[in-house]
């Protein structure tokens, strides 16, 4: 059984744009499907297939340059709020690590080169560089300042109740 180029063109720019629905793929897939949906409609004037996949690599990457200036010119800023990971694997001083980060294992590297910070702690996401999360440790409780007495020259004088 031989499918006619229109309807394989249709065929694979479905898939791929079902591909993108199922498996994220920063609109590659989806935009390598709308290439192939163009390609459809022009395989019914233009029968040879070297031409139908040039034409389809022309398009696709026109369409994947567009959507890269679009998608950078709306992408939100980078700074972001203080927010909570969980290593999962030691970090040594220098070495990157993972952490578990909205549901995800990430690469991650400490803020501070010289910390050693121990798999299962909890961690700030404080930036992000590529795909690697720039962390910091909570303060351990060791590293907290220690309660002062009520009579302590820096604590204010309790308020007066007469």
């Amino acid at each position: 059984m031989v499918i006619a180029p229109p309807l394989l063109w249709l065929l694979i720019g479905l898939g791929l744009c079902a591909v993108e629905a199922l498996v994220p793929t920063a609109f590659v897939a989806f935009v390598m499907g709308v290439g192939a949906l163009v390609v459809a409609i022009a395989a019914f004037v233009i029968p040879n297939p070297l031409v139908q996949v040039v034409l389809w690599g022309v398009v696709t990457g026109g369409l994947l340059l567009l959507s890269r200036r679009w998608l950078a010119r709306s992408r939100p800023s980078e700074t972001w709020d203080a927010v909570e990971a969980e290593t999962l694997t030691d970090f040594l001083p220098d070495r990157p690590g993972r952490v578990l980060y909205e549901g995800g294992s990430w690469r991650a590297i400490a803020a501070d080169p010289a910390l050693a910070i121990a798999a299962g702690q909890r961690v700030y996401v404080i930036g992000r560089t590529g795909t690697t999360l720039l962390i910091l440790p909570h303060p351990p409780l060791a590293d907290l300042p220690p309660e002062r007495p009520n009579n302590h020259p820096l604590n204010p004088e309790p308020p007066n109740h007469e």
